[in-house]
């Protein structure tokens, strides 16, 4: 099987506070993060490439990385403001790490795209151009649920847990939601 791209952020892992955990549904950051690895590997093959654009863990370490060694997929990892360096150097442990980064330029089915934990400017208002030739940011950091937050902006699509109840996102879906949006 074809493996497929997903792209997610803001897992908070172990950040135990009522203002990430509460507006995602759950009474603790345990039910979080359980929830979250849950559904992750319901969809998420092992040879799926997950893009995670940052904050993948705040407070217990050792608890955090157990959690992002339980997810399916080949991780990449952009950072974001709460992964520090030491963080950083942590990934490294994890066998499902395949690459950290602070940006990532990727081009999927001819789609362009600007992985970053921010949301980013990557174009000047080319509307005139067909989709396949503008640039897509593919961002998180707000904690927004609506995708399309910063969309009068630029093209900016948010892909943090809480805008996907809890589940990564499929590119091809991201793709089908921008042209229906474009």
């Amino acid at each position: 099987m074809k493996e497929r791209v997903f792209v997610t952020s803001d897992w908070h892992f172990m950040h135990n506070r009522d203002f990430l955990y509460g507006p995602r549904g759950f009474s603790n950051v345990q039910e979080m993060t359980t929830a979250i690895i849950e559904r992750h590997n319901e969809i998420v093959r092992p040879q799926d490439h997950v893009y995670v654009l940052g904050d993948l863990m705040l407070n217990d370490n050792a608890a955090g990385l157990a959690a992002i060694k339980q997810l399916k997929g080949q991780i990449h990892i952009i950072r974001g403001n709460h992964d520090t360096d030491s963080r950083m150097d942590l990934y490294n442990n994890c066998y499902n790490v395949v690459e950290i980064v602070e940006g990532k330029y990727l081009i999927y089915k001819s789609y362009h795209f600007y992985l970053s934990h921010f949301p980013c400017l990557c174009g000047n208002f080319d509307g005139n151009k067909p989709l396949k030739n503008r640039i897509v940011s593919l961002c998180g950091h707000t904690h927004t649920k609506d995708p399309f937050l910063d969309w009068d902006k630029g093209l900016i699509f948010h892909c943090e847990v809480d805008s996907n109840n809890c589940y990564p996102w499929n590119l091809d879906d991201i793709i089908e939601k921008i042209k229906e949006k474009v």
